[in-house]
């Protein structure tokens, strides 16, 4: 695989696990089942860690960033509060994915629901250096909302 197309490498934990695909030719992002053996009913503002049944290698040099679906964010108000996860390729223990109800109903996730996407992305690791001042620009220090756009 080349640096444009990492090779990710799944090991499945739970006969529940659905390994991540792309469901088609141009998605960035692959869907995460829910691997329970029992329905989890998430009360308004609770939150859950729902597990995907498997863990992975990612390259170094790369993360797995888990995100909302937009159906369940948009129709039910489930979102990942943490949005967007990020899996460092170092870690490989279960994915598990926080979600969080911001509705005012309950919502239940069942077995094998598709709860969160994954996209690989490339991670750039910067060089830290202390200075005594840094330099000036237009903007300053203006902080939110001062760039004066809308």
């Amino acid at each position: 695989m080349t640096a444009e197309q990492p090779l990710i490498s799944f090991q499945v934990l739970s006969e529940r696990a659905v390994v991540p695909q792309y469901q088609s030719a141009c998605a960035a992002g692959m869907d995460i089942h829910a691997a329970i053996a029992e329905p989890i009913t998430l009360r308004p503002h609770e939150i859950a860690l729902v597990p995907s049944g498997f863990a992975m290698e990612i390259p170094v040099g790369f993360e797995a960033q888990i995100r909302p679906r937009s159906g369940l964010s948009c129709k039910h108000g489930i979102t990942v509060p943490n949005a967007p996860g990020t899996i460092d390729a170092d870690y490989r223990g279960e994915v598990r994915v926080a979600l969080i109800n911001l509705s005012t109903v309950e919502f239940t996730i069942e077995p094998g629901m598709r709860v969160a996407q994954m996209v690989i992305a490339p991670v750039a690791r910067a060089t830290v250096r202390v200075v005594g001042a840094l330099s000036e620009t237009a903007r300053g220090a203006g902080g939110f909302g001062s760039t004066g756009h809308r």
